[in-house]
């Protein structure tokens, strides 16, 4: 059974639209790996870069040895450094006054 609809005075169908025109589908991207490099080195800790950097700019030998403790120490230096940078002061805060000896 059809529904059957009145004509209105332009001579259309009351309810019906004029067929508009779909976009065409899109097309779902598959899901691509990403070329894996096989003789790329794993990335360097960004810490042994800062040695390394500092002892060319500074002119300082430092033996392999000599690395994790160096590593280690500037670990717990930056650790210090940012409770010490994070921690909140009062505004009324005031420097601390200079003693001379």
């Amino acid at each position: 059974m059809s529904k059957l609809r009145k004509k209105t005075a332009t001579g259309k169908r009351a309810g019906s639209r004029a067929k508009s025109k779909r976009a065409p589908a899109k097309q779902t991207a598959r899901a691509t790996k990403a070329p894996v490099e096989r003789n790329k080195p794993p990335p360097r800790d960004p810490l042994d870069q800062l040695i390394d950097a500092a002892a060319v700019v500074l002119d300082l030998p430092v033996e392999p040895a000599w690395k994790p403790a160096v590593k280690a120490n500037l670990e717990v230096t930056l650790r210090l450094a940012t409770l010490f940078g994070s921690f909140p002061l009062p505004d009324d805060a005031e420097p601390a006054p200079v003693f001379v000896a």
